[in-house]
């Protein structure tokens, strides 16, 4: 079982940055995969990054080049740097771990974009 908490949500104007972070309950290293998903309202949910355990990552088409995934494995923590946001980038996102068989889903973290 792991528990994720995600934070650093808010408004900011478009062209803005926020980092958003994700504490897990366990050493991320042992992780098979980690995530940032989000949800904008009447979409469904949708992958924005993820960062497997060997440090492989991947994007969204709609994020390359504006959100970096990273982690800070001594502080069990997975990162995404968002620069350049923009109004289309307004969602709630969630943070996703994949151990073993299971999923595991924060409650999310609401981002506003405003332009």
């Amino acid at each position: 079982q792991v528990h994720v908490v995600e934070s650093g949500g808010g408004l900011v104007q478009a062209g803005g940055s926020l980092r958003l972070s994700c504490v897990a309950s366990r050493t991320i290293y042992r992780i098979a995969a980690m995530g940032w998903y989000r949800q904008a309202p009447g979409k469904q949910r949708e992958s924005v990054a993820t960062l497997t355990r060997n440090g492989s990552t991947r994007y969204a088409d709609s994020v390359k080049g504006r959100f970096t995934i990273g982690r800070d494995i001594g502080e069990n923590t997975v990162y995404l740097q968002m620069n350049s946001l923009k109004p289309e980038d307004t969602a709630v996102y969630y943070c996703n771990a994949v151990a073993g068989p299971s999923e595991h889903w924060g409650q999310g973290t609401q981002v506003t974009v405003s332009s």
